[in-house]
């Protein structure tokens, strides 16, 4: 049975050979002397096999080398976490757990790397667990949790502070999917979220959204900072404080300017660890975890114990309202002392006198007794009822328990109460809620690292936002349940002598939170800096944004520095706004508007239905990515309509900026399906009928000719057809050389190029057509014949008079004219012969005056009357006026050339005096279905001129 196991084993090993079939019979080895080598090949194998058949399937970490072959083709599929793992392999690897952005352990290796001395590139080993679902859980949970959830509970209520949470968790739900959707459809490249947009909507859309993801995580940066900063300077050490000031209405000021002191010194310190190398960043990465893990188990732990025995935090109030504890230590008006009855240090805060009983005081403070409450009621205490609803309040508000008794009495407002420091509402909440959803593409940014990024993106990302919305809905019914709502709605600590809301409720001890929510802020702020300078650097190395291509510069081992520089300089303007409830709404607008487009890129290639769209992950539909588009759109508007429409303006500017000036790609997106699917439907649309003489517009073949060198004789017919561009309709160039076309197809390239160069420098939007045909008169019929698709077909033709047909060597060429004539009279087109082209004006100058001549003789439509009018509308000939030539006896000559005539004049509304004689005036009186005067208009400059019919 051991021989068999081994052969078994070795049989498998070389499994991959394409000869490897011939060893499981033996009679194959023995017929065929010439498969000597390949069986003695394969017994070494079987020999070896019965070596490794013991440890084959082990997953350890000890083996010599040669052992990793077998190990990993035997492991057919391997799960990065065993079963039962041990807890030594654990501790391994998350010894080697890193929370940076794809590349980044590249440039940590290349630092320390000797020159000339070049490691292997190994293999992307990363699984879900370790590459996907702790970054996410770690971006995830972040500032907002320790900091502002607490306070978002005491405002909006248990109950809008649900629906607050479970509408993000939903939104960043919805995207994940959408994600995993466009992250399994096919290989996904190094570079995440910015590449899987910009491939799936096109490099205008990609470079939008890709500087909006950027300017998020920069301010992300930001906001993890201040959030540090804050814990810093009121949790930690509050005497650090560089400004102080004992007016309360200036101690928010003071605080402000704290905050952007300490803020850019903490961004100068992050970004020269940053610049100096990523490892001194990823070697705390597992702390970092490690402390955000720890903090919300206390979290829960501190929950649990409050059940049956909740921590002692007095709060003091006087009536119903909260006084801060932070400068009295007695909560009582008076207070015993030598068996005497003295008034109490709070006594001094509300009457004139500190001494005396007598003395005068704050009338709320006589009519309303002092009295303390406990801060952490526990979780079977009930008063979570009172938590239910919102307390909604406008800025200086005093912070009060609606169910404790006080006196109707106004009193005056003292700093010793606790007071609502910005205006709250619902959407304000919304906004500053968001940002501790975001982060769940962190596991899409490392796809160059993962083992199978295809599998492990979806499953890690949805485990993560399932883990972190479970936690945050959860904290939210325990907050209003343990916490008592005046505490919950004061979002410093003052009624709890300035201690961390969630520290008080924590257990063992209120610094785990403290600590641990300070070296995760200060970690998720590193892990910002060095991802933002990655994806601007990926987005300039795209060379779609032309000014950007400065930062796709870096090190010799690939750090991005010009780019860390600008990501400081970004930073810099969120840590001057210094508010953290100010830069959560920003920074909300730019993820929002990244997740709006990342179902966007989802919903758009399922309707399209485009061979290349197999996503392996079939957990999503349209209507789910719709949804999640929609969702992100009203959470934009809801949490800040100013803001969602800038961030906008700033979106659709890039867009169009990329659209005009950014380097052309074609990376098969989206965008470019939905154009053609749109065409498709507008030429089908188009055929269903013949076009009404309302909708008709000049839609130009325009005949160029070349020389022996490819280059196009009369250019000048290229700025007439772009100065006619007022009819907005369809323009084909078209050329012809004479030759076979399998010799001559180089030629036509390289044609085609000279010309589309020239369209390009002209301003002719349109398309280019060569033909290749043995006669010059063939090729021109082809091409009258078969230009355009549909409803897109040309209707005039545009061609230059031949020049010196007279002195011409070719004694035929005056008949490839008159032929072009013939076949373009037989399509019933129009045709347009530009004489003296050569002298026409080009698209520089501006003509400031002159005459466009109508020689009116036969009646054809009004076509005549229409080019000088589309003329007129190009600046070139603005400022020229027309004169019509016609025949004398135009009374004798049919009523629709009257109507022609009639109706050009009346819409030549152009600023200039009149000149119109009597003739037309009459021409107008006989005209039934027009107003009396139509053409006697301020607006109009007609010089009409009779020409005698023996002139002709």
């Amino acid at each position: 049975m051991s021989e068999m196991s081994g052969a078994t084993t070795s049989l498998a090993t070389v499994a991959l050979d394409p000869a490897s079939d011939r060893t499981s019979n033996p009679q194959d080895v023995t017929e065929d002397p010439s498969q000597n080598s390949i069986t003695g090949e394969h017994s070494q194998l079987l020999d070896d096999g019965r070596k490794k058949a013991r440890n084959a399937y082990l997953n350890n970490s000890s083996y010599e080398d040669g052992d990793e072959y077998f190990d990993k083709n035997l492991a057919l599929f391997e799960e990065e976490m065993d079963t039962r793992p041990k807890v030594s392999s654990l501790l391994n690897r998350m010894a080697n757990y890193t929370n940076l952005t794809q590349g980044a352990k590249e440039h940590e290796e290349a630092e320390n790397i000797a020159e000339g001395k070049k490691k292997p590139t190994k293999t992307p080993q990363m699984g879900t667990f370790m590459g996907v679902y702790l970054p996410c859980l770690q971006n995830i949970f972040g500032v907002i949790l320790f900091l502002r959830l607490t306070w978002v509970v005491g405002t909006a209520g248990v109950l809008q502070a649900f629906a607050i949470v479970l509408i993000c968790c939903c939104c960043t739900m919805l995207t994940a999917i959408s994600m995993s959707a466009i992250a399994t459809n096919g290989v996904v490249p190094a570079g995440g979220s910015y590449f899987m947009i910009s491939r799936a909507l096109g490099p205008e859309f990609g470079g939008a959204v890709g500087l909006c993801f950027y300017l998020g995580t920069t301010f992300a940066a930001a906001m993890y900072i201040l959030g540090a900063i804050e814990i810093f300077l009121v949790y930690i050490f509050p005497r650090a404080a560089i400004f102080r000031s004992d007016d309360v209405l200036k101690e928010s000021a003071a605080m402000l300017n704290n905050m952007r002191v300490y803020g850019t010194a903490f961004l100068v310190l992050m970004v020269l660890v940053v610049f100096i190398g990523v490892r001194y960043v990823n070697k705390f990465a597992s702390l970092f975890l490690a402390c955000v893990i720890v903090s919300i188990l206390a979290i829960y732990a501190g929950a649990i114990k409050s059940s049956f025995a909740p921590p002692h935090f007095p709060v003091c109030m006087l009536g119903n309202r909260t006084l801060s504890s932070r400068h009295f230590d007695t909560c009582s008006k008076t207070k015993e002392t030598h068996n005497l009855t003295v008034p109490s240090k709070l006594w001094s805060f509300f009457c004139n006198s500190s001494q005396f009983f007598n003395a005068t005081c704050d009338e709320y403070f006589v009519h309303n007794n002092v009295t303390s409450i406990q801060g952490i009621p526990g979780l079977a205490s009930g008063v979570i009822k009172e938590n239910l609803w919102s307390n909604y309040l406008p800025k200086g508000e005093i912070i009060e328990k609606p169910s404790a008794k006080s006196s109707d009495v106004l009193g005056s407002l003292n700093h010793e109460y606790v007071l609502v420091d910005i205006t709250t509402s619902f959407t304000l909440l919304v906004g500053i809620f968001f940002p501790s959803v975001t982060g769940i593409m962190a596991g899409s940014n490392r796809s160059g690292d993962l083992k199978d990024a295809q599998k492990s993106i979806p499953i890690g990302t949805v485990l993560a936002i399932l883990t972190t919305s479970f936690v945050y809905l959860s904290n939210v019914v325990l907050f209003g349940a343990c916490i008592e709502g005046v505490v919950l709605r004061d979002k410093f600590g003052d009624a709890v002598k300035g201690n961390l809301v969630v520290g008080i409720l924590s257990w063992p001890s209120p610094w785990v939170i403290v600590i641990g929510s300070f070296f995760s802020t200060c970690g998720a702020g590193l892990q910002s800096l060095t991802g933002a300078p990655r994806l601007l650097q990926a987005i300039a190395k795209d060379n779609i944004i032309p000014f950007l291509r400065v930062f796709g510069h870096s090190k010799a081992n690939g750090e991005p520095t010009w780019a860390l520089l600008l990501t400081a300089v970004i930073a810099e303007l969120g840590i001057l706004i210094a508010s953290l409830d100010l830069v959560a709404p920003i920074l909300s607008m730019f993820f929002l508007m990244c997740y709006l487009f990342v179902n966007l890129a989802c919903a758009l290639q399922t309707l399209l239905r485009t061979p290349n769209w197999r996503p392996r992950f079939r957990y999503y539909h349209w209507t789910l990515s719709f949804m999640g588009m929609s969702i992100c759109l009203a959470l934009m508007f809801i949490s800040s309509w100013y803001y969602a429409i800038v961030a906008i303006v700033i979106a659709g500017m890039i867009y169009k900026y990329i659209e005009y000036q950014g380097a052309e790609k074609e990376w098969g997106d989206g965008i470019r399906g939905l154009s053609l699917s749109a065409a498709r439907f507008a030429l089908l649309r188009l055929e269903e009928g013949p076009p009404h003489t309302k909708n008709w517009r000049p839609q130009l073949l325009v005949l160029l000719k070349l020389d022996e060198d490819l280059h196009v004789k009369h250019p000048r017919l290229l700025t007439f057809a772009s100065q006619l561009k007022a009819g907005k309709g369809l323009t084909i160039v078209g050329s012809v050389i004479v030759g076979n076309f399998l010799e001559n197809y180089g030629e036509a390239l390289a044609a085609e190029q000279t010309i589309k160069h020239l369209m390009e420098a002209e301003k002719v939007k349109g398309f280019c057509q060569l033909v290749v045909a043995a006669k010059l008169k063939e090729g021109i019929s082809h091409l009258i014949q078969s230009c355009g698709l549909g409803g897109m077909k040309h209707n005039t033709v545009v061609m230059g008079w031949p020049n010196g047909w007279r002195q011409s060597e070719d004694a035929r060429s005056w008949k490839t004219f008159i032929g072009t004539v013939r076949v373009t009279t037989a399509a019933h087109l129009a045709l347009l012969v530009a004489k003296n082209i050569s002298f026409f004006p080009s698209n520089v100058e501006q003509l400031s005056e002159g005459h466009i001549d109508v020689w009116w003789i036969v009646h054809d439509g009004g076509m005549l009357m229409l080019l000088p009018f589309l003329l007129k509308q190009h600046k070139v000939w603005r400022k020229c006026s027309i004169r019509i030539f016609t025949v004398a006896q135009l009374e004798d000559n049919s009523i629709q050339m009257k109507k022609d005539l009639a109706t050009f004049l009346y819409h030549l509304r152009i600023e200039a005096e009149v000149e119109v004689v009597e003739m037309v005036r009459k021409l107008n009186r006989d005209l039934r279905n027009q107003p009396p005067h139509p053409i006697l208009s301020s607006y109009m400059t007609v010089t009409y001129q009779r020409i005698p019919t023996n002139a002709l």
